[in-house]
């Protein structure tokens, strides 16, 4: 049985990753989960200088998931660099840095900064607002999309994963941009904005009004974006929303992922990821499937 995947040239043990901004740089979770059975590690987000974040409360639970509005507070590339990146070299897995920034220019401070540390692959997160375009994520336009892909991928010297955003009218629009400006694979979907208001206060949940839902609640709409990518684009995806077992895992897989990334279930279950790749070796085991990559995209070619 062969659990291997390989995108952009990447090869992984497994097809099962983490999502970016729920396990930290997996040092907060390593005394509950062996993160040498994990694919792949993908860090919280890591801008050019450190962020503080959203003013709290900033998180919210709703029905079937949660609301964040975090506004991706971390220390800083040169403080990442310095701790995280040897820490997760400890183990046997691919490490993976989700970048963020408010401007083309700061994600490719980031991505210079990365060029000569040993990590495997690039996550460039583009629902960050675009604070030279009024705010509106790179990620809204196919135009932006295609252009900061072009950018980054001139100064990356790992593969790079576009992270697209589900606040589109059209998912194959961003999935495309993010082809032709040369990206080697992309992840989906990042969160879908939300609100919540607390009617025993009168006020809205999060400071910040609104916030990311991730969980349970969203994986259906995951699911068929992630098809509509695979159908769209040559490029592996990475899926991810919602997924708290190998058969959400599958889901995905089949609908046309070639890995997924698991979320918000990690919060409920420190060792959900070790759980999720469990579940698919059993499922090729009950099934006689020999390689995962049968199931990759399968219910396309019915």
């Amino acid at each position: 049985m062969n659990t291997k995947v390989n995108i952009a040239g990447v090869e992984w043990k497994n097809p099962v990753t983490t999502a970016s901004g729920t396990f930290g740089s997996g040092m907060e979770y390593s005394e509950f989960v062996d993160l040498n059975q994990i694919g792949a590690i993908t860090t919280k987000g890591v801008s050019n200088i450190p962020w503080t974040g959203n003013p709290t409360p900033r998180i919210a639970e709703t029905y079937g998931g949660m609301l964040n509005a975090i506004g991706l507070q971390n220390p800083g590339v040169d403080m990442f660099a310095q701790r995280d990146i040897p820490f997760l070299k400890q183990f046997d897995t691919k490490i993976i840095v989700n970048v963020c920034g408010k401007t083309t220019e700061d994600y490719l401070e980031v991505v210079e900064r990365l060029a000569d540390c040993d990590v495997d692959m690039l996550e460039i997160n583009i629902s960050c607002p675009n604070v030279k375009e009024g705010g509106i994520a790179f990620g809204q336009n196919s135009c932006q999309v295609e252009a900061i892909t072009k950018e980054v991928k001139k100064h990356a010297r790992q593969p790079i994963i576009m992270k697209l955003s589900p606040n589109v009218t059209d998912i194959t629009e961003t999935a495309k941009a993010a082809e032709a400006g040369g990206a080697d694979a992309i992840s989906l979907i990042n969160t879908l904005t939300g609100m919540k208001i607390d009617i025993h206060k009168r006020k809205f949940a999060l400071a910040n009004r609104t916030g990311g839902l991730s969980g349970p609640a969203i994986k259906p709409i995951a699911v068929r974006m992630v098809n509509q990518a695979a159908n769209a684009v040559k490029l592996p995806i990475i899926g991810m929303g919602g997924i708290m077992t190998g058969e959400d895992a599958l889901e995905f897989i089949m609908a046309g992922a070639t890995a997924v990334a698991v979320g918000t279930a990690n919060f409920i279950n420190p060792g959900a990821t070790a759980d999720v790749i469990q579940d698919i070796e059993n499922y090729m085991k009950k099934y006689k499937i020999e390689t995962i990559t049968e199931l990759i995209g399968c219910v396309n070619r019915i």
